[in-house]
């Protein structure tokens, strides 16, 4: 398990387990690496059984523990000057593995790819809240991140007209929308998306509108990489000079600031 946290992890490596053994006419070994990718690497893994997958079908996180080891320093060695590759290749074969499971996302599934191309046999379960991974309809892990926050914006409601508020609720989605956009059954009057650069102007039109309306609250949900048409405008030069001198913990702030 690769990668930041997801929902279903656990399940998925039962399902996988359950339905290889319970196919298989000869005894199967099963490894478990530890922390990822590192796992691989450094030759942390244990031998799992019926036990391990035994009460796990509900529970959040990973048995197996996880960790980012990002694609693009996958050539570069670890402080010990490792090859991550070599090493991961070197592990892969003294355990004479048939194959390698991955759940992660677009990143470790570069990786997993790299390791494919390489001669060793992977499998890939594309894992993301965000539902951002190319060749899938729906990624594991991204109906639970929906149902979390429609019910985050459901319940905001009353504190929003109580209060009389606009209120900014920023959704994980840095270069697609999907769970700001699946998330409106919660009821957010605006809905920011990456792929849809907002202009700023429109946004205060709704927010005024809803209060000649007597409507006393807004809800806007943005997505985290959701960006101004000003912005879009501008060159990834000049958009990574502005990020480095951004003032904000994060865009939504931004957008608090010029409402």
């Amino acid at each position: 398990t690769s990668g930041g946290d997801c929902q279903a992890l656990n399940a998925t490596m039962r399902g996988v387990y359950k339905a290889v053994t319970n196919n298989a006419k000869e005894p199967i070994e099963f490894y478990g690496f530890e922390d990822g990718y590192k796992g691989l690497m450094y030759g942390k893994f244990r031998l799992l059984n019926d036990d391990d997958f035994s009460n796990i079908l509900t529970v959040g996180g990973t048995i197996l523990g996880t960790s980012r080891v990002p694609f693009k320093q996958i050539h570069e060695p670890d402080a010990n000057g490792l090859d991550k590759v070599a090493a991961m290749k070197e592990t892969y074969h003294k355990l004479q593995l048939n194959c390698l499971v991955m759940l992660g996302g677009n990143g470790s599934t570069k990786t997993a790819n790299l390791l494919s191309e390489e001669g060793l046999n992977v499998i890939t379960l594309p894992k993301t809240i965000d539902n951002d991974t190319w060749g899938t309809d729906m990624t594991f892990g991204f109906q639970s991140a929906v149902d979390i926050a429609t019910r985050c914006i459901d319940e905001i409601h009353t504190t929003a007209n109580s209060h009389g508020r606009v209120f900014i609720v920023e959704i994980m989605g840095h270069k697609v929308g999907w769970l700001p956009l699946n998330a409106i059954a919660g009821g957010a009057d605006i809905i920011l998306l990456p792929e849809i650069p907002y202009d700023i102007n429109k946004v205060i039109e709704v927010i005024e509108e809803r209060d000649k309306q007597g409507k006393r609250f807004t809800i806007i949900a943005m997505a985290e990489g959701a960006i101004s048409k000003e912005d879009a405008a501008l060159s990834k030069k000049e958009y990574k000079k502005k990020l480095m001198n951004f003032p904000f913990p994060s865009p939504s702030y931004e957008l608090a600031e010029l409402i």
